[in-house]
């Protein structure tokens, strides 16, 4: 096996563990903090690592149009490019040629389209999206896949998790096998058990490293994305990773740990830090409203990244009402901590076997203030 995926606790369906890459070792339950173009935005590497994260999310997408990966392989890798040294996962670049692209045409040897950058013409395979990752010279790479859009019809569904599928063994024929890197294969299917099950079975007959979940949380709600979850999860392998791919909010997080998730990735707490919503136990807190213009206190009591130990939320509602480009700053290396805090949290319950009680107590906290996102400024 190209990485090592050691299971330490059980609690329930949820699993504390260590996954050991060719940059380190990764601590399972994992966030992923997104640094979508060789960088989290607003944040340096050093502070990222601060916040106790172990690994870190690219995007083959953005990467293979600006700088390209070939780019990025001359200046010797992503790691020294950014000045990351930890582990790094790169996703396909399958959801944001499917979001972001413009004139997408999609055939059994390709997706063709159009940069949102500059309208310049591409062709992403499974073959490229291998080359493309290992110019960059990521830890973790991805299956090339077709995001099913939600909704689907069971039809549209099958067409399009059977597409993902032939790419899934294409990618695994074209990914070259080193110690210390591994590629993840990405069940699909929508909503529909049928289709989930045929497609983990498939892929465990390929053989991956690890397994992602995908085709969630694209507007499907929380309760159904549970409800795939739990009927997807008894078809992967016990012994290998499990990834949710782009989720999500913190309740997000805690229930699809107790379903047996290992890792996640999301923008939510870096977007939310640049757009003033900082993350608390008692829910987001909206830095521009006018109730925080005279509160003295910091914007979480006890929590010790830099934004809490040094400012009131008064100095945080300032820098937003200013324009000052330090409130993003500061509030995103919040919403990393606090997220990198969950995790720890997690990890630490699920070894003493008190999952479900810490579980309870942080839902009952969480959702005690939620303040609406048009609160006044």
């Amino acid at each position: 096996m190209a990485i090592t995926f050691t299971i330490s606790a059980h609690d329930g369906q949820a699993r504390r563990g260590e996954l050991h890459t060719a940059h380190g070792v990764i601590r399972t339950p994992a966030f992923m903090p997104v640094g979508t173009a060789a960088t989290v935005k607003a944040m340096t590497p050093e502070a990222v690592k601060s916040t106790g994260a172990d690994v870190i999310l690219g995007n083959t997408y953005h990467l293979m149009l600006r700088p390209t990966a070939e780019l990025v392989a001359k200046m010797g890798g992503l790691h020294r490019f950014m000045h990351w040294d930890g582990p790094i996962l790169t996703d396909s670049g399958g959801f944001q040629v499917m979001s972001l692209s413009k004139l997408r045409k999609l055939t059994e040897k390709a997706v063709t389209f159009q940069s949102h950058i500059d309208g310049s013409t591409h062709e992403l395979s499974p073959e490229r999206a291998m080359e493309i990752q290992y110019l960059l010279g990521s830890d973790i790479t991805m299956a090339l896949d077709e995001c099913t859009p939600f909704p689907a019809t069971e039809k549209q569904a099958e067409e399009s998790m059977q597409l993902s599928l032939r790419w899934a063994q294409r990618s695994k024929d074209a990914f070259v096998q080193r110690e210390g890197y591994a590629l993840f294969g990405i069940v699909q299917g929508s909503v529909y058990p049928r289709l989930r099950e045929e497609s983990a079975a498939a892929l465990r007959q390929i053989g991956f490293d690890g397994y992602a979940v995908g085709g969630l949380a694209v507007g499907e709600g929380q309760e159904l994305m549970f409800n795939v979850l739990d009927f997807t999860m008894a078809h992967l392998p016990q012994d290998r990773p499990r990834y949710l791919m782009g989720v999500g909010k913190p309740d997000d997080i805690i229930g699809a740990v107790m379903r047996g998730i290992d890792m996640f990735d999301c923008v939510i707490p870096t977007r939310a830090g640049r757009f003033a919503r900082g993350y608390t136990d008692e829910g987001e807190r909206n830095l521009r409203n006018a109730k925080f213009a005279d509160d003295a206190r910091p914007l979480q009591e006890g929590c010790s990244c830099p934004a809490c130990s040094h400012y009131s939320r008064a100095y945080l509602h300032h820098l937003f009402k200013a324009d000052e480009m330090l409130g993003p700053i500061l509030l995103t290396w919040h919403n990393v901590h606090f997220y990198q805090k969950l995790m720890q949290d997690i990890r630490a319950a699920i070894s003493e076997g008190k999952l479900a009680g810490f579980a309870e107590e942080f839902l009952r906290r969480y959702g005690k203030h939620r303040e609406a996102d048009d609160a006044a400024a």
